[in-house]
Formats: structure tokens, C-alpha cells, sequence
């Protein structure tokens, strides 16, 4: 018998390829078809070789955006807990930083938590899952990542679905993000990983 997890899925869109100069009708139209939340990629330029939004764009599209919209920024930057204060004031909802990033994770989580933010904990391709247990209960959500983090448009990483099946089992309750390359194709793999027998 298959159970489906206790946590609805939910659909976050990427606005990384919209149009700079239409971001708040494009986020606009996500959340008017039904998106659950925004997923905001902000990168620097070190932790990965793109630049993208910093808390400017993040402060223009909450003022646009319903009260009730939740931003989940994906922080693809060196030194995240230098963000912090900034995201919080722009009015993100959670601050998604990356393991790999981060020289004191648990400073970082506790930063977080005292902006009264959501914690998520992103995960590259090349870490082992297991390297991110010891942070699992201190954190809302973990981001894995299906493509090399940094750039739009990739190919779906299958083979990092197995994170996803190992950290449900063990985490029936946890938010898990699946981020990069998902599709009309593969969502589908996305969903089914979810799945608890």
C-alpha cells in the first residue's frame, strides 16, 4: 500500500527566465494560476557565476504582490548571513541558504530564525544528503537541487531524486524542495519520490 505524505504538494515557480522588465505582472500571473508560493533565485556572482535580484527587487515585488504572497528566496550567495537583515526587511517569508555556503550553519540557521524568517537549507548536486542531517530539525524546509546551481534552463538531474526518497523516509513531516529543470515531463518523478510505502 503507498501513502502520500502528510505535506500537500506544492508548486513553487522559478521567476529566474522571466523578463526583468515584466517581473511583477509575471509573478502577477503565476500567483493568479494557482502557484503556491514564488521561488526567487538571488545570486552573487562568487557562490555561483550569475548575478541575479538582490533585496531592491525582492522589497518592489512584495509591495506589489497580495499581503498573503510567500516569497521563498533560494540564496545562491557567499557569506548568506550577510543577507539576512536585508531579505527580511524586503519581506521575504523564507530564507533558503545553501549548506556549502555557510561557514557556521547553525549561526546562519539562528540568524534566520531571529528575523522571524521559514529556514531552508539547500543542497548541491555533488554533497551527500547525509552531510545535512545533523541541521534537518532546525530547519523548515531542504532544497535539493536537480541541476548545478547558478544558471536557468538546465537538464534535469534524475539521479538526485534518491535524496529526495532518503529524506522523506526518514522525515515524513519535512518540507522538501526539488529545484532545477523540473518539467511537465519529470514532475511527475518529483511527486512519485514523495510517495511513502
Amino acid at each position: 500500500m503507498t501513502h502520500i505524505c502528510s505535506k500537500p504538494i506544492l508548486i513553487g515557480p522559478s521567476i529566474l527566465n522571466a523578463d526583468l522588465s515584466q517581473l511583477a505582472v509575471v509573478c502577477d500571473n503565476l500567483l493568479n494560476s494557482g502557484a503556491d508560493y514564488l521561488h526567487l533565485d538571488v545570486m552573487d556572482g562568487h557562490f555561483v557565476p550569475n548575478i541575479t535580484i538582490g533585496h531592491p527587487v525582492v522589497a518592489s515585488l512584495k509591495k506589489h504582490l497580495p499581503c498573503k504572497a510567500f516569497l521563498d528566496l533560494h540564496m545562491m550567495v557567499s557569506d548568506p548571513e550577510k543577507w539576512i537583515e536585508n531579505m527580511k526587511a524586503a519581506g521575504a517569508s523564507q530564507y533558503t541558504f545553501h549548506f556549502e555556503s555557510s561557514k557556521d550553519v547553525m549561526h546562519c540557521i539562528q540568524k534566520i530564525r531571529e528575523a522571524d524568517m521559514k529556514v531552508g537549507l539547500g543542497v548541491k548536486p555533488k554533497t551527500p544528503v547525509t552531510e545535512v542531517l545533523p541541521y534537518v530539525d532546525l530547519v523548515d524546509m531542504v532544497l535539493i537541487m536537480t541541476v548545478e546551481p547558478g544558471f536557468g534552463g538546465q537538464k534535469f538531474m534524475a539521479d538526485m531524486l534518491p535524496k529526495v526518497r532518503y529524506l522523506r523516509e526518514k522525515y515524513t513531516n519535512l518540507d522538501i524542495e526539488v529545484d532545477g529543470g523540473v518539467t511537465l515531463k519529470n514532475i511527475r518523478d518529483c511527486v512519485e519520490v514523495n510517495l511513502l510505502n
